[in-house]
């Protein structure tokens, strides 16, 4: 019995799981080298010098999520408690996801990193790293928080995936 947010809470719990998924991801994009801007923009220089390997990392990490996500779609609750948050589906082309998937793109085009590698370089002490992240909180502080009412701003709460599809 701990106080609640002490050591042995669920909190703790889960935020240690999170901590070590993250350690996970951010090890396996330093092993395949997708913190090296080079490397994603070889893999970007489709008529030049082109290098797959990023597709190959992204193929494993669709694997590697389908076989998540179907697990967890057979649970009733969450492994360490809680409740299941589902992001809403939606299909709708608004000008907002098409601005924004433009300005991603562009970012991951000049710069070689998207944010889960530039956090990632920020351990090797890459300065590309450092001028990413820091653009890239400051572009999220001066973005517009969604509005509740955008399909794809907020999350389903339910007790389970059936219900959260339901």
């Amino acid at each position: 019995m701990s106080p609640q947010g002490g050591i042995g809470s669920p909190e703790t719990r889960r935020n240690v799981v999170a901590l070590l998924a993250g350690a996970l991801f951010s090890l396996g994009l330093s092993l395949a080298g997708m913190t090296h801007p080079a490397k994603v923009l070889a893999f970007l220089d489709v008529f030049g010098a082109w290098d797959p390997s990023l597709a190959f990392v992204m193929v494993g990490a669709i694997g590697v999520s389908a076989v998540a996500f179907r697990w967890a779609g057979r649970l009733q609750s969450p492994a360490l408690g809680g409740r299941f948050s589902v992001l809403r589906a939606s299909t709708a082309i608004t000008p907002r996801l098409v601005v924004g998937a433009a300005i991603f793109g562009a970012g991951w085009g000049l710069s070689g990193l998207c944010p889960g590698p530039a956090v990632t370089s920020l351990a090797s002490g890459q300065v590309a790293g450092l001028v990413f992240v820091v653009s890239m909180l400051g572009g999220m502080a001066m973005a517009p928080a969604p509005a509740a009412h955008e399909p794809s701003a907020g999350a389903v709460e339910g007790e389970g995936q059936a219900h959260a599809r339901g």
